[in-house]
C-alpha cells in the first residue's frame, strides 16, 4: 500500500504566539510553588497555537443569540436526537399503571364512608384528598399521608388489615407519633407493593419518626417490581441557555425526585440550544408530559419506555448547527474557500478554553497544586478573591479573607459555587484539614482539575507535533491505535468528557458512579515498515494523556511532556504524595485523537437584517412551525409612517457531527483563523 495523504498538499499555517512555556513556575530551592496566571486566559496560554490550513479567515460573531449554537446528541445508533413529539407512549394509552386502573376507574365513595366509621371524619378527609390527587395524574409529589396519633395497638392493626383488602396501590406501615407514647399509620402510594418505603425482605417493619421513612427521607413510591413495561423511562430533553443541572434540578423538583434520579450521556453547551436523551427510573409518562406547560426553557418530549438507563459517554457524539453572523469580508468567494476548506482539511483536535474554566482561575492551575500535593494552596485559590468576578461575590471572599468567617461566607455565598461551599461546610467540621476539604468537593468536579492539567499538557504536545512534523504524513516514532483494537465508536478515551462546569458537578459525580471500569485500547509506535507499507494516515495519529498506563512517542514530543512537568515542579513517573486520585501515577490516561475532521458537513451564507432574529430552527420552530428570519419575505421596520430598510448583514450556518469529546469551537477557531473567545464576542449594537 502506497502512502496515503488525506490532507494533499501540507497547509500548515501557525498562530503569531508560539507554543508557551507553562503559566506555573516552581522554585528548585522551596517547596512552596508560584503560580503566574494570565488576567485572561487565551488559548496560546493552555497550548493552542497551531491552524491546519494556511485559508484566510475572516470575521464572525458566535453566540450572539443563544439559539445560534444548536447542539444535538448523536446516540449509540447513530441517530441525531430531536424533539419530535409531545405525545405519551402508546403503552400508556393501551395500559394504565398498576394503582392508576385501580384509583381512577373505581368509585371509591363507599369505601371512604367505611374509613371515616373507623378513624373518624379528619383521617377521612386525608384519605379522600389523597385518593383525589392521585386520581387527577398531578405531576405534584405524592406526599405519604400520616393519620391521627393512634396508642391502641389491636386498632392500628385494623387500619392496616382495612387497606390491605381495599387498596392495593397503598402500602402503610407505624412510624414514631408526635409524643414518646403515641404512634401513626402512615398510608403511601406505591405502584404496586411496598417498595423500599414497606416492609423489607425479612418482613420487619421499618418505624420511621413521624412523615419521614426510616432513613428520615421521603417515600418514592417507584421500587415496584411489578413496573408493567422496562424499567426506565427516557425522554428528550430540549433546553434553552440553560445547563444540564439546572433544567434537570426543576424538572426533579416538580416531580419531587433527586437529581442524581436522572441518567444521561453527556452534558451540552449552556449557551445553546440543545436536545440530549435522558432517563429516568419508574417516573409515568404522563406525570413528565403534564410539566410541559409549567416548564420555562425546557421541554420535554419523545418519552418511551427502556430497560436501562443511560451513564456518561453512552453516545456517539454531537451535532451542531452554528450561525456565525455579522460575517465581514472583502469578498464572499473568501468566506465560500474558507467554509469549503473546514470540510475538506478539518482541524486540530485541540481541547477548547471551555476545559480550562470559564472563570478567572484557571482549573489546570488547581491541577499542578494538586498534584505536587499543596493542600491548603488549592484551597487558598478555590476561596480567595479573583479578578472579573461578580462584586458581591467578591466581597464575601475578601471578608472570608480578612475574619475566616465560615458560617458568613456560607449564608453569602451563591449555591452554584459548588466547590467553594464543599471546602467549606467540610472546614467548619474538621478545621485545618485541606485535604479532606478538598475531597468533599464532588468527585467529577475535584477530578476536572487534574484532568485539566492532562489536557494543558496535550495541548502543547500537539502544537509541538503539527509545528515539528506537520500535518502531511505519519512519522517514525508517532502513536497510532492498532486497527485490530480500534475504540468503539461512541466511547470516550480521553480521561473525561466533561468540560469544567461546576454547576454541574454534583449532578455529574452521581452520573459517573456506574460509569464501565475504563479499558484503553492498544496503540503502537509507529516504525519504518509502517511508512513504506503506507499503513497510517495523520487521521490516524493519537497523542496520550498522562497516565501510568499509556505510552509515550518515541520521538522528540515526547519530551515536551516531562519538560513541562518539570517545570511545574511535578514528576510524571513518581508521585510526590500517596493520595491517589490527585496522583499522575494512579491516573490511568488516555488517548486523543491529534486531528479531526466534521462529519455530515454542510454551510449556507444567509443575509439577515435583525441581529435578534433567529436564523436557524430549533427542534421547538419546527414542532410550533415557527420560521427564521431568512424564510421571512419583505421584512421591514416603519417609522412615523416611512419605511426604514434595515441594512442588510451576512451570516454563515454550519450543520456538523463531531465525536465525544471533541470541541466545536476549535472547528470555528480554524474557520476563522482567529481565538474562539474573540469569535464570542458580542454585536455592537
Amino acid at each position: 500500500m502506497r502512502t496515503r495523504s488525506l490532507l494533499g498538499k501540507p497547509l500548515l499555517y501557525f498562530a503569531r504566539s508560539r507554543v508557551r512555556p507553562s503559566c506555573l513556575s516552581c522554585s528548585k530551592t522551596s517547596s512552596n510553588s508560584t503560580l503566574t496566571m494570565p488576567k485572561t486566559l487565551d488559548e496560546p496560554d493552555v497550548g493552542i497555537s497551531c491552524f491546519v490550513s494556511s485559508l484566510p479567515g475572516f470575521r464572525g460573531v458566535l453566540k450572539h443569540r443563544y439559539s445560534d449554537f444548536i447542539v444535538n446528541e448523536v446516540n449509540r445508533e447513530g441517530e441525531v436526537v430531536h424533539l419530535t413529539s409531545f405525545d405519551l407512549p402508546q403503552e400508556c394509552i393501551d395500559i394504565k399503571p398498576e394503582g392508576e386502573s385501580n384509583s381512577n376507574d373505581r368509585d371509591y365513595s363507599t369505601t371512604i364512608e367505611s374509613f371515616r366509621i373507623i378513624c373518624g371524619d379528619a383521617d377521612a378527609e386525608a384519605l379522600k384528598m389523597l385518593l383525589e390527587k392521585i386520581s387527577s395524574g398531578s405531576d405534584l409529589e405524592i406526599d405519604p399521608i400520616i393519620l391521627s396519633p393512634d396508642s391502641d395497638k389491636l386498632h392500628r392493626s385494623d387500619v392496616h388489615n382495612f387497606f390491605k383488602k381495599n387498596f392495593n396501590f397503598f402500602i402503610t406501615d407505624t412510624v414514631e407519633g408526635p409524643d414518646d407514647k403515641s404512634k401513626c399509620v402512615r398510608v403511601r402510594f406505591s405502584s404496586g407493593q411496598a417498595g423500599k418505603g414497606g416492609s423489607n425482605k425479612r418482613g420487619k417493619k421499618r418505624k420511621g419518626v413521624y412523615g419521614t421513612d426510616r432513613e428520615g427521607g421521603r417515600f418514592d413510591s417507584r421500587g415496584s417490581d411489578s413496573w408493567h413495561l422496562g424499567k426506565f423511562v427516557r425522554f428528550h430533553l430540549y433546553k434553552e441557555n440553560k445547563d444540564t443541572q439546572e433544567a434537570l434540578g426543576v424538572i426533579g423538583k416538580m416531580l419531587g425526585i433527586q437529581t442524581r434520579a436522572f441518567g444521561f450521556a453527556g452534558t451540552k453547551d449552556k449557551r445553546s440550544v440543545s436536545t440530549q436523551q435522558v432517563t429516568v427510573f419508574k417516573v409515568h409518562p404522563k406525570r413528565l408530559a403534564v410539566l410541559n406547560d409549567r416548564l420555562f426553557g425546557i421541554k420535554i418530549g419523545n418519552i418511551c419506555y427502556v430497560k436501562e438507563g443511560l451513564v456518561l459517554g453512552q453516545l456517539k457524539g454531537n451535532h451542531f448547527t452554528i450561525t456565525l453572523r455579522d460575517v465581514v469580508v472583502d469578498s464572499e468567494e473568501l468566506i465560500t474557500n474558507a467554509a469549503d476548506g473546514l470540510g475538506k482539511y478539518g482541524f486540530i483536535n485541540y481541547f477548547g478554553l471551555q476545559r480550562f474554566g470559564s472563570g478567572p482561575i484557571p482549573t489546570h492551575l488547581i491541577g499542578a497544586i494538586l498534584f505536587r500535593g499543596e493542600w491548603k494552596s488549592a484551597v487558598d485559590l478555590i476561596l480567595n478573591p479573583r479578578e472579573g468576578e461578580r462584586e458581591a461575590v467578591k466581597e464575601v471572599r475578601e471578608h472570608y479573607t480578612e475574619d475566616g468567617d465560615i458560617d458568613e461566607m456560607l449564608r453569602n455565598l451563591p449555591r452554584y459555587l459548588v466547590a467553594e461551599r464543599s471546602i467549606l461546610q467540610c472546614l467548619k467540621k474538621c478545621p485545618g484539614n485541606y485535604l479532606q476539604a478538598l475531597k468533599a468537593i464532588p468527585r467529577t468536579l475535584r477530578m476536572m482539575y487534574v484532568h485539566s492539567y492532562q489536557s494543558y499538557l496535550w495541548n502543547h504536545a500537539v502544537s509541538l507535533r503539527v509545528q515539528k512534523y506537520g500535518i502531511s504524513q505519519v512519522v517514525v516514532g508517532d502513536l497510532v491505535y492498532c486497527k485490530d483494537s480500534l475504540p468503539e465508536e461512541g466511547t470516550v478515551i480521553d480521561s473525561s468528557e466533561i468540560e469544567s462546569n461546576s454547576a454541574d458537578a454534583f449532578l455529574l459525580d452521581a452520573s459517573s458512579e456506574s460509569q464501565p471500569e475504563e479499558k484503553l485500547p492498544v496503540v503502537k509506535v509507529v516504525d519504518h515498515e509502517d511508512i513504506s507499507k503506507g499503513a497510517y494516515t495523520f487521521e490516524d495519529v493519537v497523542l496520550p494523556l498522562p497516565g501510568s498506563r499509556v505510552i509515550y512517542p518515541d520521538n522528540e514530543v515526547a519530551s515536551i511532556y516531562h519538560e513541562m512537568a518539570e517545570k511545574d515542579g511535578i514528576s510524571l513517573t513518581e508521585s510526590a504524595h500517596g493520595v491517589k486520585e490527585f496522583s499522575i501515577t494512579s491516573m490511568t490516561g488516555g488517548y486523543r485523537r491529534v486531528y479531526q475532521r466534521p462529519v455530515d458537513y454542510t454551510w449556507e451564507m444567509i443575509k439577515y437584517k435583525n441581529d435578534n432574529e433567529s436564523l436557524a430552527q430549533t427542534d421547538l420552530d419546527i414542532i410550533t412551525g415557527k420560521v427564521t428570519a431568512d424564510e421571512k419575505k419583505d421584512e421591514s421596520t416603519v417609522v412615523e409612517g416611512s419605511q426604514i430598510v434595515p441594512k442588510e448583514k451576512l451570516a454563515l450556518k454550519l450543520g456538523f457531527t463531531l465525536p465525544p469529546s471533541s470541541y466545536a469551537t476549535m472547528a470555528i477557531r480554524e474557520l476563522l483563523k482567529s481565538s474562539s473567545l474573540a469569535a464570542s464576542q458580542k454585536i455592537n449594537p
